[in-house]
């Protein structure tokens, strides 16, 4: 591969807090990956819409509304819908262990990542999913 690894953040459903999506965003950008941030309010067909503009190798979804279970899944099946198997799909929020579980177990989601989780972990994590594409 011969570009940045790029990420495609978005925040879906009616949840308004960002700050936890910019301060993914800037240490995946400091540490080399292309990332495209969506902003708020973003559908689930919003986002597989980027994520297909922007060719995508991430998308990341940060949810802290509770709707998780309803919103990881839409999201996954829309982008396998639109061709983006390949694309890998992670999460990120106040997820409930046993829903983080549940999450991880659904065919093309990557992971999963609460609260308290290190930057340079979110970081580490993406970058081995790519580790052979270098």
């Amino acid at each position: 591969m011969n570009r940045p690894i790029k990420v495609l953040i978005a925040k879906p459903g009616l949840d308004g807090h960002d700050r936890g999506a910019k301060v993914i965003a800037n240490a995946l950008r400091d540490a080399g990956m292309e990332v495209v941030y969506t902003g708020l309010h973003q559908t689930p067909e919003m986002v597989v819409d980027a994520a297909l503009q922007e060719d995508a190798d991430v998308v990341s979804v940060s949810i802290l509304s509770g709707a998780h279970m309803t919103l990881v899944p839409r999201v996954r099946e829309l982008m396998n819908e639109r061709g983006l198997s390949d694309v890998k799909l992670i999460a990120g929020g106040i997820i409930p262990d046993p829903d983080a579980e549940a999450l991880k177990k659904l065919p093309g989601v990557a992971g999963i990542f609460g609260p308290g989780t290190s930057t340079k972990d979110v970081v580490a994590f993406i970058e081995s999913l790519f580790t052979k594409r270098k």
